[in-house]
């Protein structure tokens, strides 16, 4: 058994906790650092617990705590050779990675980590460099695909391989298109390199999910161009075109961008 809890998701800061036996990550660091340590401690998980974490990029929303994690707390930070060089040079970080807590990873290549096996996957957004993480334990497959700019073929294996999955649902096209937003902005966000959809997270899903996804958490909605429900209905609309039923083929929850999720457990039956 797995489990998973969503500690903050949205541009007010993103972090996720994913255990397996006696291993504990940390998926992105955006979250405080007090806010982290307390929304842990209500689960009875304790920060020191951590054995590492693991970003997908460099913008602020999530690595802002990362270098309390690597000082204060001693964890290694896995991130690819771009990406630390962003956090590094990040304003957002004055608390820079020592040396030794830095870990290189690369896009495709497994690190095996206790009881779990993590594989980086590329992503395109417009930071220094993006990944997904799928991540394994025994029978039991999650995928985090978060700050998306558009579907690859790459992303929708991922979505193929996955029992459970994080994906960004971050506008509604036409609250953005709308909205107060300035055009350089909106453009930024519907790019290939910006932020996926309602309606094109709920076609990625529809069009690459088997029948082995049990549960899917939309992630990293706009507070601004985009509302929890309005994200449900969209996604549910759109499966429902394809003739599949959420809530009935698989789970379907929406995670807060400032609080807490419940601790989700994650079995391979």
């Amino acid at each position: 058994m797995m489990k998973f809890i969503s500690l903050g998701s949205g541009s007010s800061g993103n972090a996720y906790y994913l255990s397996s036996g006696d291993t504990h990550i940390l998926i992105d660091a955006g979250v405080a650092i007090r806010t982290m340590v307390r929304h842990l401690k209500e689960c009875h998980i304790d920060l020191r617990q951590i054995d590492a974490v693991f970003i997908t990029h460099d913008h602020a929303d999530h690595i802002k705590s990362v270098g309390y994690l690597g000082n204060d707390y001693g964890r290694l930070v896995y991130a690819t050779e771009p990406v630390h060089m962003g956090i590094n040079r990040n304003y957002c970080v004055s608390n820079k990675l020592p040396a030794d807590r830095i870990r290189y990873i690369e896009k495709g290549v497994p690190i095996e980590l206790g009881d779990l096996r993590i594989v980086p996957f590329s992503v395109p957004h417009d930071s220094s460099d993006c990944v997904g993480f799928r991540i394994e334990s025994g029978d039991i497959t999650f995928c985090l695909a978060t700050d998306v700019g558009e579907s690859t073929p790459e992303i929708e294996a991922e979505v193929a391989r996955a029992n459970y999955l994080v994906l960004e649902a971050n506008h509604d096209e036409d609250m953005l298109m709308m909205g107060s937003y300035p055009a350089y902005l909106k453009k930024r966000i519907r790019s290939g390199r910006g932020h996926m959809s309602n309606k094109e997270a709920a076609r990625l899903i529809a069009e690459h999910a088997t029948p082995a996804l049990r549960h899917v958490w939309l992630c990293h909605l706009s507070e601004e161009n985009n509302h929890p429900e309005l994200a449900r209905k969209t996604v549910e609309t759109v499966l429902k075109e394809y003739g599949i039923l959420a809530g009935v083929d698989f789970k379907l929850d929406i995670l807060k961008r400032k609080q807490p999720s419940e601790v989700y457990e994650l079995t391979s039956n």
